[in-house]
């Protein structure tokens, strides 16, 4: 047994990782828990039209999700763990929001 752990040594050492951080994020920003935040968010987290209807009287309403490029991440955390009337709840851990958040920076800032 000893020795096989010995020949696996070096494999375990310089192995790399799956995927970076950053592809984690991105993972998880276009598909959480089988809903994307990108399909609201858009791409980068900029915001734009969801959708639009027309209620009883006629007039067009238009839903709107919001830019969460300048959120901080407090704000992130307690938003994605608190239930809202559109956005669905995706149950993610505090790290998950945070490499999220991670995500959106370095996506806004290229």
């Amino acid at each position: 047994m000893k020795i096989s752990i010995f020949l696996l040594l070096p494999i375990l050492i310089f192995a790399e990782d799956f995927m970076s951080y950053y592809e984690y994020g991105e993972m998880l920003y276009n598909n959480p828990r089988g809903v994307s935040c990108a399909i609201c968010h858009g791409k980068a987290g900029k915001g734009g039209k969801i959708s639009e209807y027309k209620d009883e009287d006629g007039k067009l309403i238009a839903i709107n999700a919001p830019d969460i490029t300048d959120m901080e991440l407090s704000d992130m955390i307690k938003s994605l763990n608190s239930t809202h009337k559109i956005m669905p709840k995706y149950y993610l851990t505090n790290q998950e929001i945070k490499t999220i958040y991670d995500y959106i920076q370095q996506t806004k800032n290229n």
